[in-house]
């Protein structure tokens, strides 16, 4: 069983691919990377296809036709990897708001838990750059899920997470219906309800260094009423 499988979502990420996966090889922790692009007209594709030449056997690719959110990336991803039998599958974004740096303590957690988080809100997490309104924001909602769902986590929304496989497939990937902010709070709260362990590791999350944001006022709302949906479906 091949060890670790790390998921990248991309849409328009030819600035940060290159830098984010030479970045993520240079720990040395043996682990594959997987980029899952939506079919990007930037050519983040093209980048990726020239560092599989590069590095043959650790960097893959699943070229998807269209943009359909981050939540339908990750499950591609997540089902890419079981199908190859990957034994910890890591969400990691390609803008280096999650630092490769932290993926050591990921792997650190795995003899202990079955899931391991990267968060902003345990003690030594923080983040870097972020205007006060996204801090409300964040802070606010993972406050919110917390109330709601029941579960001691402090940081729901994060996305710097890591799965034995086995939760995965305990989850049922065809049953997550959230895509936006909410995917992440879905997954967190259906391995809880699995009675899967979990542990959140601190982590700095520094705001994106080049390129968009992909986070919109749209997905933020669709986060307070999914979280209700979660709960009772």
């Amino acid at each position: 069983m091949t060890q670790a499988l790390v998921i990248i979502p991309t849409y328009n990420e030819k600035e940060n691919i290159q830098p984010i996966v030479k970045s993520i090889l240079a720990q040395n922790l043996g682990f594959h990377i997987l980029v899952v692009d939506d079919n990007s007209p930037d050519g983040t594709a093209k980048l990726v296809e020239a560092m599989m030449s590069e590095y043959p056997g650790q960097v893959h690719l699943l070229l998807r036709q269209k943009k359909e959110g981050l939540g339908k990336a990750y499950l591609a991803g997540f089902k890419w990897g079981l199908d190859r039998n990957y034994e910890f599958l890591i969400e990691m974004d390609a803008d280096f708001s999650h630092r490769p740096v932290d993926l050591k303590k990921h792997k650190e957690a795995w003899g202990e838990v079955d899931f391991c988080m990267g968060s902003r809100y345990v003690t030594g997490g923080e983040t870097v750059n972020w205007g006060i309104l996204r801090k409300i924001i964040s802070r606010g909602g993972s406050f919110y899920s917390r109330l709601i769902l029941g579960y001691p986590i402090n940081d729901w929304t994060g996305g710097f997470n890591s799965w034995n496989q086995k939760v995965l497939r305990a989850i049922g990937l065809d049953n997550v219906s959230s895509n936006g902010y909410s995917f992440q709070i879905e997954l967190k709260y259906k391995a809880c309800r699995h009675g899967f362990t979990f542990k959140e590791v601190p982590i700095v999350f520094e705001d994106r260094r080049v390129g968009k944001s992909k986070m919109s006022l749209k997905i933020v709302l669709e986060a307070f009423y999914k979280v209700w949906q979660i709960k009772w479906l």
